[in-house]
């Protein structure tokens, strides 16, 4: 019968994968707990069973009476409810018998051949207890080093509070926070998770998963990435809008491979496994850079950005983008920005080129370095110096500008400038050309002062650099100069080069 129950023991061990060791003192103590219900039990005592033969004894053990006992710590003792504290007797304190030699206890057999069957149902009891208690323990092991990692289960049950999701031997619990918004979870359905946290209860080990974490994407694109397993690109970080959009950066470990390619896969096949998982949303790719200006002008794709300003100290950017790119840098409801603050941990500005234009004519001339503060058509500030003395260049129409603030006695607020400008360009030229606007409001004044200066020493290229009319064309310009030199010599060709009629058509003149 003895042997019967190592074999049954060795077969739990098989089934259950729990320790034949724990189940043998999960024995031991059933047996102790029988024995101690049975008529005149000692009241200290000890089972051992014999790991090979399965014999059980019961030793009664016995201590010096005079010796002060050493018993195990004991908590403070919790008076039950409706019980008077007088009539309360605490528990008394439990020996710690590993605390003494085996000389200095006296063990004496006292086995019975049989517990009765109220002791064999309290050892049943207390076995089965144990099991679970064991195979709870081993589920909790189990899970709580697997936490961050992503786990595939089948919904059993979902509603507006929690959905759970069976793992297999342990039902996982997806609460309502950490749930996508808009995803349905139907009853039978496989779902990834990612387990963020393990609890030990009563009932077992309780897992939570979730959909939302940014650990997610991390772990997902690990699973479709062979590099990512091998080590060779590493995700640095992660900015995460469950269900909308998502924004990861890469480095490479090895130098030759491409981080943003080998994420992508060919045609794009291994970033469309994750975004089939998550169910659609959209995930931007980023290269990492230890540069903060590269490093946030990326992260704000798919917009374009043409100029980063950093202050390292406050951790501040302001990017300036094209007219054109603000709402797409900016994102829906701001999510492209946010998203690009937080991937990169910098606080973001950003800013069209008028609008940082426009707040750049408002520092005065000295901090500006002495730049003319007039606007050309496409709203930027004119890129001339200014004449000393004043906030505009030589350019006529930007002297008058300088001459109506003298009339005015303050500067011309940027309004005002642009009106006077507008008004400038109809009263030279009216509605007639829009040459007259570029001369008023060049687009590129600086080619205008190298014209200038170009023109200095050709009387022709001085009448139109100063505004006049451009002389009368020359024959056919630079072909009528090799023209006249081959003439010299030549009564006929002198005078054609000299505009004189041809012979033979001087001829015919005179017969007509």
């Amino acid at each position: 019968m003895n042997r019967e129950i190592i074999e049954a023991i060795k077969a739990i061990e098989r089934e259950k994968g729990i320790d034949s060791e724990t189940l043998l003192i999960a024995l031991e103590d059933a047996l102790l707990a029988a024995y101690k219900k049975t008529p005149e039990s000692a009241p200290h005592a000890r089972v051992e069973i014999d790991r090979e033969t399965g014999d059980m004894r019961v030793f009664h053990l016995l201590v010096d009476e005079d010796a002060e006992l050493r018993t195990l710590p004991q908590p403070e003792p919790v008076i039950p409810e409706g019980v008077d504290p007088e009539d309360f007797e605490a528990p008394e304190p439990e020996i710690d018998w590993d605390a003494y030699e085996d000389d200095e206890i006296e063990a004496i057999d006292v086995s019975r051949d049989n517990f009765g069957r109220i002791a064999a149902q309290t050892a049943k009891q207390v076995i089965l207890q144990r099991i679970r208690e064991a195979e709870r323990e081993m589920m909790f092991e189990e899970y709580v080093d697997r936490v961050g990692d992503v786990v595939t289960g089948i919904v059993q049950q979902s509603d507006h509070r929690y959905t759970l999701v069976d793992l297999g031997r342990v039902e996982a619990l997806l609460p309502e926070s950490e749930q996508v918004h808009g995803e349905r979870y139907d009853h039978g359905s496989r779902v990834k998770a990612v387990i963020t946290d393990v609890r030990s209860s009563a009932k077992g080990p309780q897992v939570i998963v979730s959909r939302r974490s940014d650990e997610l994407v991390k772990e997902l694109f690990k699973l479709e990435v062979p590099e990512m397993a091998d080590g060779l690109v590493e995700i640095r970080n992660v900015a995460r809008e469950a269900g909308w959009r998502s924004k990861i950066a890469v480095i490479s470990n090895v130098q030759g491979v491409d981080p943003v390619g080998a994420c992508v896969g060919p045609r794009g096949s291994r970033v469309r496994m994750v975004v089939s998982e998550l169910r659609g949303e959209k995930i931007d790719i980023i290269p990492f850079n230890d540069e903060p200006a590269r490093y946030i002008a990326k992260a704000l794709s798919p917009a374009r950005v043409r100029e980063v300003l950093v202050d390292d100290e406050a951790r501040q950017a302001t990017v300036i983008v094209p007219d054109d790119q603000l709402s797409l840098a900016i994102g829906r409801e701001g999510m492209n920005a946010r998203l690009a603050a937080r991937l990169t941990g910098w606080r973001i500005d950003i800013k069209s080129e008028t609008t940082f234009s426009h707040e750049e004519t408002g520092i005065d001339e000295e901090a500006s370095g002495g730049r003319c503060s007039a606007f050309l058509r496409n709203g930027k500030r004119c890129p001339n110096q200014a004449v000393a003395g004043t906030r505009f260049c030589a350019l006529p129409e930007h002297s008058k500008l300088a001459a109506t603030e003298a009339e005015l006695g303050r500067p011309l607020t940027n309004k005002e400038a642009q009106e006077s400008g507008a008004a400038g360009v109809h009263e030279a030229g009216g509605d007639a050309a829009p040459a007259a606007a570029d001369e008023i409001v060049p687009h590129e004044g600086i080619e205008a002062l190298h014209a200038a200066g170009e023109a200095e020493g050709d009387p022709a290229k001085e009448m139109v650099a100063e505004g006049g009319p451009a002389p009368e064309p020359m024959g056919n310009g630079i072909d009528a100069l090799p023209a006249a030199g081959d003439a010299e010599g030549d009564p006929a060709k002198q005078m054609v080069a000299e505009g004189a009629p041809a012979p033979e058509a001087a001829e015919q003149a005179e017969e007509a």
